[in-house]
């Protein structure tokens, strides 16, 4: 079952940070952020206003509807976390039930004439999927225009992007490991 503290370890881990370190950034106590990792204690609004700025993620990565049942396992269309845009013109959105896996499925909408142009360099594996629209990508220097139905894989090398296109390009996103 997924859980607030489970994915609030799962972000800290995935950037290379120590309970003390985290603890100390937050101004609290080990023991407390400890007990917030393991479900033992709930942090108020302000706590999660901070770390969520602390981690770089919006408040609402921390906001679940899932039933008991369904925690952890199902996702509903309608439910799917906002996990923030990194760019002017992104829209990204979990697909997977929490932060917990050794991967990461995320839905990503790049609106017409968005575009990133600083390089993107991050020590992951990933996969995307065109599922409607078309967009330029840059994998390292190379230029590739994709559209429905392709796909690229992104592996120890930069990349950029822009949707010069009229219509907003949607993709489909496995990223290992998690970077949210």
């Amino acid at each position: 079952m997924t859980s607030l503290g489970a994915d609030l370890r799962a972000l800290r881990k995935t950037r290379g940070l120590t309970l003390e370190a985290l603890a100390a950034e937050l101004d609290c106590s080990v023991g407390w952020l400890s007990q917030v990792e393991r479900d033992i204690s709930t942090p108020a609004r302000p706590d999660l206003e901070r770390i969520a700025q602390s981690l770089n993620v919006p408040l609402s990565l921390f906001a679940t509807t899932a039933t008991a049942k369904e925690a952890g396992r199902i996702v509903r269309k309608n439910h799917h976390r906002a996990i923030g845009a990194r760019a002017k013109g992104l829209r990204e959105f979990l697909l997977s039930p929490d932060l917990t896996d050794d991967f990461q499925v995320v839905h990503s909408v790049f609106e017409p004439g968005a575009a990133r142009t600083d390089k993107v360099e991050r020590p992951t594996q990933e996969l995307a999927y065109l599922i409607d629209g078309k967009m330029d990508i840059w994998l390292d220097d190379d230029k590739f225009t994709v559209s429905v139905g392709d796909s690229f894989r992104i592996r120890d090398q930069s990349m950029r992007w822009a949707n010069p296109y009229a219509k907003p390009a949607v993709a489909i996103w496995v990223i290992a490991p998690p970077v949210y």
